[in-house]
């Protein structure tokens, strides 16, 4: 058991509520009270309280004064902690001091339940659970921590620690899962978004949704069209055109050929990045032809339905040989956005953009309205008309 004084030691990341995003917006140390989740405490009333008023009403009456909830007690879900509050995409975080002659700094390599495999700085990797304070505090997140994470942990006997403080993240890749906040990765610089030509079919809309992510996140995305020696590339090209157009990279893979892979390794030299798309699309094979040495599990695309097989289970940073790191995750079959709503969506489009401005009404939704300056330049082919189309069904919320 902690003291007291090593208990307010402790790192939390979490969502403020709208009162202390309003008064902690320094780095200054300050007492902050904060709330924990509901499912932490024991239920404050019985259930039987209906029949019981039945049976007896005065029995109930005592019932009532014995259980009064107040603002101290067992039952308040407030505590205060000390420690610097900052905005990141992930929310307004609370940050504490730790004592750095236990704690090491880390970077998580993969989460698997409540385990946590981190890498220390000079290389020795842990297995760490997490404190419970961190996963009590109130918030947004599905996961508390996630691959890519910088952590400050406390190393404890035989290779195992304590993830104490979870550092604040940038380039944050999140989706939205059950109406919470789910974290693909953090700290990464660029996203590879891997697209198989066929088996699977290309999805264009699926890519729209990552480049949202992207622009949103400010990550720089790069696509990666992958099996093109089965098909004909003059195919790809009007595809390829339009994000090109707009500044989007756009590489073309045949990995059993090598065709492009050196292309990518240059692209991946000292970065930090994330690599996400269908299951089957081949990004495990990339990563192999990338650096051989990783050897990672590979699958083949079922013969039934032409759908990829889920071969990376978990989001698992890797190391490269020549520098940097990437983030293999799961794949990807529907990619649903988090925190963009419908009125902010046109600027994340970076077609649509340079219209946005000249549309008649200034809360044009350029869905519907008229002398909308976006619909007309799809009607005077000025823009594509199938961007179009994906951004009318991201506004919908399909």
């Amino acid at each position: 058991m902690f003291p007291a004084e090593r208990q307010l030691a402790t790192g939390i990341g979490g969502r403020f509520t709208g009162s202390i995003r309003r008064r902690f917006m320094s780095n200054e140390k300050k007492k902050i009270r904060t709330e924990f989740r509901k499912n932490r405490q024991p239920k404050p009333r019985r259930g039987d309280l209906t029949r019981d008023f039945e049976r007896d009403r005065e029995e109930t009456g005592d019932i009532s004064r014995d259980e009064r909830i107040s603002g101290k007690g067992d039952l308040t879900r407030h505590r205060t902690v000390i420690g610097q509050a900052t905005e990141t995409d992930a929310g307004f975080d609370v940050h504490l001091g730790v004592d750095e002659s236990v704690c090491r700094a880390g970077r998580v390599l993969s989460v698997h339940g409540l385990s946590s495999q981190v890498q220390a700085d000079d290389g020795a990797v842990f297995q760490c659970a997490t404190r419970r304070i961190l996963k009590t505090l109130t918030t947004d997140l599905r996961q508390v921590v996630v691959a890519g994470d910088r952590v400050m942990f406390r190393p404890e006997p035989h290779g195992e620690g304590i993830i104490e403080r979870i550092e604040p993240r940038f380039g944050i890749l999140s989706r939205t899962s059950r109406g919470r906040q789910h974290l693909v990765a953090t700290n990464v610089d660029q996203i590879l978004i891997v697209a198989s030509v066929v088996q699977p079919d290309l999805k264009p809309n699926l890519i729209d949704r990552f480049l949202v992510t992207a622009e949103r996140s400010r990550i720089q995305p790069i696509i990666c069209l992958t099996k093109i020696d089965l098909i004909d590339p003059a195919d790809l090209e009007p595809l390829a055109g339009v994000y090109g157009q707009m500044g989007y990279p756009v590489l073309f893979l045949a990995l059993p050929q090598g065709r492009g892979v050196a292309r990518i390794r240059q692209s991946l030299l000292g970065k930090q990045s994330v690599v996400v798309g269908q299951s089957g699309v081949g990004k495990s094979t990339l990563l192999n032809a990338i650096d051989p040495s990783l050897n990672l599990r590979v699958n083949t695309v079922s013969n039934d339905n032409e759908k990829g097989r889920h071969t990376t289970t978990t989001a698992q940073l890797i190391p490269l040989a020549d520098g940097g790191y990437v983030v293999d995750t799961p794949g990807i079959r529907q990619f649903e956005l988090w925190d963009v709503v419908p009125q902010e969506l046109a600027g994340y489009f970076r077609d649509l953009r340079p219209f946005i401005n000249q549309c008649k009404f200034p809360n044009c939704s350029h869905t519907h309205e008229s002398d909308c300056a976006v619909k007309d330049a799809v009607a005077d082919g000025k823009l594509d008309v199938r961007r179009y189309e994906s951004y009318c069904h991201m506004f919908a919320g399909d």
